[in-house]
C-alpha cells in the first residue's frame, strides 16, 4: 500500500512538472524582448515589438516613453520607419500611458533599425534602435 500511494504522488509530482515546463515554454516564446532604453530631453524610450523578436515583413511596435520619476509621458508625439526613404508614420497614442503603436516594415540591412522620431514642447529627436531580427 505504502508503495503505490509513493508512486501516486511521484505520478502527481510529475504532471506538475510537465505542466510548469510547458507554461514556462509557452510563456518564453510569446515574451517581448526589451530593447535597450535611451535616454532624450529626460525621458526613457525603450521598444517593444511583436512579435518577438522582429520577423521579416509587417510587425507592431510598441514606443514606451517614461520621465525620469518613471511616469508615462503621454505628451509626446511619437513618429517610426526602417528606412530612410520611407515616409515618418505618426505612433498612435495608447491612451495616456506613455505607450505609442504602430507597425512598420521590417528585414534585412538597412530596415533592421527601428528609426523613432520623437517631438516634445517644441523639442525633436531621433533615436534609432537596432532590431534583434529572429533566424539572423
Amino acid at each position: 500500500m505504502m508503495g503505490r500511494a509513493r508512486l501516486r504522488r511521484c505520478r502527481s509530482v510529475l504532471m506538475l512538472m510537465g505542466a510548469l515546463a510547458l507554461l514556462s515554454s509557452c510563456s518564453s516564446s510569446n515574451r517581448v524582448a526589451d530593447s535597450i532604453p535611451q535616454q532624450w530631453q529626460g525621458l526613457e524610450i525603450r521598444v517593444e515589438s511583436r512579435p518577438s523578436p522582429p520577423v521579416p515583413g509587417m510587425n507592431e511596435f510598441l514606443v514606451i516613453v517614461t520621465d525620469e520619476r518613471g511616469q508615462s509621458a503621454w505628451d509626446c508625439q511619437v513618429s517610426v520607419r526602417t528606412a530612410q526613404a520611407d515616409p515618418w508614420k505618426q505612433s498612435i497614442q495608447d491612451g495616456r500611458v506613455g505607450v505609442y503603436r504602430r507597425a512598420a516594415l521590417v528585414g534585412a540591412g538597412e530596415r533592421s533599425v527601428l528609426q523613432v522620431q520623437i517631438r516634445r514642447n517644441n523639442d525633436e529627436g531621433l533615436l534609432r534602435f537596432p532590431l534583434n531580427l529572429e533566424g539572423r
